[in-house]
């Protein structure tokens, strides 16, 4: 079974359920799909909501280990993001050797501003927790108390890892960023990070027919004569 978390933010609703479609209308193996949702981690999830954070689950993705009982190996992705390929080859890259595994963005954003006039805040290894691989095991140091105090550089930069050696690396088609890369027809998950066409601004962006297709796969009912 292929463990997926994905973050969920009421103000996009809608691209939880696409994402998760899309996965699993691809998957050659059986896929456990749960949204990490603020009303559902109460008691657990205690952290105040910071000015500089985009989304409910800027933070809450580390509780997936934990959510995992630190055991096996899980998937986090952000919510704003479309799989194009089946999951299963992503899940087939996990390697024992490192306690995370994730795409190493190495860029400066082209734009100041994010989905709904979010700040785009710049800092080192930026992107790299929109999609892990968590090696839960190797993650004990995400307890929930932890999760709920240490600072956002901290967590997101891995700094509750014992080395940036244990961070393992995968390839860039695998959170493919639109509006920041180069157009990439054989990315593999797509990354709406500046937001998706389901905001009228961005409804031309790259992959935006492809995210609509897979909305409108989702709708789909057919009725019997």
């Amino acid at each position: 079974m292929i463990n997926v978390y994905i973050g969920y933010d009421y103000r996009e609703a809608v691209a939880f359920s696409v994402l998760a479609h899309s996965i699993n209308v691809r998957a050659s193996q059986p896929v456990s799909i749960a949204p990490l949702m603020l009303s559902q981690l109460q008691g657990v999830f205690t952290r105040e909501r910071h000015h500089l954070q985009s989304t409910d689950f800027s933070f809450s993705r580390f509780m997936t280990p934990y959510l995992s009982e630190y055991k096996g190996w899980s998937i986090f992705m952000d919510c704003d993001m479309v799989m194009l390929d089946d999951i299963t080859k992503l899940w087939e890259l996990r390697d024992d050797r490192y306690a995370v595994m994730v795409v190493k963005h190495d860029y400066e954003a082209k734009h100041k501003e994010k989905f709904l006039g979010e700040p785009q805040t710049p800092y080192p290894k930026k992107n790299w927790s929109s999609m892990i691989l968590f090696n839960n095991e190797k993650c004990k140091a995400l307890t929930p108390e932890y999760v709920n105090t240490a600072s956002g550089l901290e967590l997101h930069q891995f700094k509750w890892l014992e080395s940036d050696e244990l961070i393992g690396d995968l390839p860039p088609t695998w959170n493919h960023l639109v509006g920041e890369y180069d157009p990439n027809p054989d990315a593999s998950l797509v990354h709406h990070t500046l937001g998706g066409p389901y905001f009228t601004e961005l409804q031309d962006c790259e992959f935006s027919d492809e995210w609509r297709a897979e909305l409108e796969g989702m709708l789909k009912c057919e009725q019997r004569s």
